[in-house]
């Protein structure tokens, strides 16, 4: 592999990605496709779609480890690490800052009210990325494998409110029926994938001590979860809030917000539970543990990586996992809503979701305005939901 770029290059362009990648997973692959294919050509346009696809298939933060990978081309092993760390880096900075000034234990109450409305516009949030991923995830089926895909779903949205913590086996058993399904349809499929998730299910099976609690929630974010960056949502919120009580529900809402409008991937929001958990060192923990599987799947799997977009089982995995994984994404707006407190926090859902819907105003955008509106009721004396 001819290495195109040095890796004071990549670091400079990487950090800038690293500082202005707001907008979310589709914001930063346009990025990457500008820098790598367009502008500099260090990757052509097919091993880049391919390089994309190839991401999808694996969990955790797609985006992440598509810009580990184009590092990786552009400059060998040296320059993906680096540039991953500094794709990764200012937002995390950026995002453990704001978790410090949140989860204070007296903020002025205009702060207070700033979370409160950008943790209300949460729902709309939600409801429009999972809507668009409902979408895109039962599109390529028809027939029974459409039918299956309605059923994942439904049993994805079910998991969350019937099992709380132990919503990622119900995304690992749909993947593994319908790569058992298909197994079956053609036997001539090799059994990668298989071995690997039923050893994924005995770890998730396992009682943990307190003090890899944290670092579990992590690794479900970030080696467990199938489907994009929102389905961590109701995998961390299960832990932080009901399990371990490190959180409320608005803290949450509020974690879940600022992951949105600070540069980077979604999945740095573990550092948010991190923090409240364990402050600094909780932030550092959660985040390594979280991001680590995407250096590894990308760095360690070499010329095997882009072979994933046609390997059989794991498509067929991500056909069960993936419609299961955006049910979990609908199914986390029940518990999510219940850290509304307050009817002027239910007025900003309500605007928030017809601005995205209707008017199609982007992410950033909305939670800005809704954390505006939280902090002027806040000063208007508008009523706050209790510290934790």
């Amino acid at each position: 592999m001819a290495h195109q770029a040095s890796i004071a290059t990549v670091a400079r362009e990487w950090v800038r990605l690293g500082f202005t990648g707001f907008g979310g997973p589709q914001a930063h692959v346009a990025m990457l496709r500008e820098l790598c294919v367009e502008r500099r050509r260090w990757i052509d346009s097919e091993e880049f779609e391919h390089a994309n696809a190839a991401c999808n298939l694996l969990p955790g933060p797609a985006s992440t480890q598509l810009a580990i990978y184009c590092a990786l081309r552009a400059g060998g092993q040296w320059a993906a690490l680096i540039g991953g760390l500094l794709f990764i880096l200012p937002g995390l900075a950026m995002i453990i800052v704001l978790a410090a000034i949140s989860l204070a234990s007296a903020p002025a109450d205009w702060l207070r009210g700033i979370g409160a409305g950008a943790g209300a516009a949460v729902i709309g949030v939600v409801l429009r990325v999972g809507w668009d991923l409902s979408r895109s995830s039962l599109a390529p089926h028809e027939g029974l494998r459409r039918w299956r895909a309605f059923a994942y779903l439904a049993v994805g949205a079910i998991s969350v409110i019937a099992v709380g913590p132990f919503v990622v086996l119900a995304l690992i058993g749909c993947g593994l029926v319908e790569l058992i399904i298909r197994r079956a349809e053609a036997p001539r499929l090799s059994s990668f994938g298989a071995p690997a998730a039923i050893a994924l299910l005995v770890a998730a099976a396992t009682s943990l001590s307190a003090q890899t609690q944290l670092a579990w929630t992590a690794l479900k974010v970030g080696a467990l979860s199938y489907g994009g960056g929102f389905v961590i949502v109701p995998i961390m919120q299960e832990d932080a809030v009901r399990v371990y009580g490190w959180m409320t529900d608005g803290q949450f809402l509020n974690a879940v917000a600022l992951g949105q409008i600070t540069p980077g991937p979604v999945v740095q929001t573990v550092a948010v539970v991190g923090y409240a958990a364990a402050g600094l060192g909780g932030a550092l923990l959660a985040s390594f543990v979280a991001f680590a599987p995407s250096f590894l799947f990308v760095m360690a799997g070499g010329g095997r990586f882009l072979s994933l977009r046609n390997n059989a089982n794991a498509r067929a995995f991500l056909d069960g996992a993936g419609p299961a994984a955006v049910g979990a994404i609908f199914g986390a707006l029940i518990p999510l809503a219940s850290g509304l407190s307050f009817s002027w926090q239910w007025a900003i859902a309500v605007v928030a979701t017809a601005l995205l819907f209707g008017a199609k105003l982007g992410v950033v955008p909305t939670l800005l305005s809704a954390a505006a509106a939280g902090a002027i009721a806040a000063l208007l004396g508008a009523p706050l939901p209790e510290l934790g």
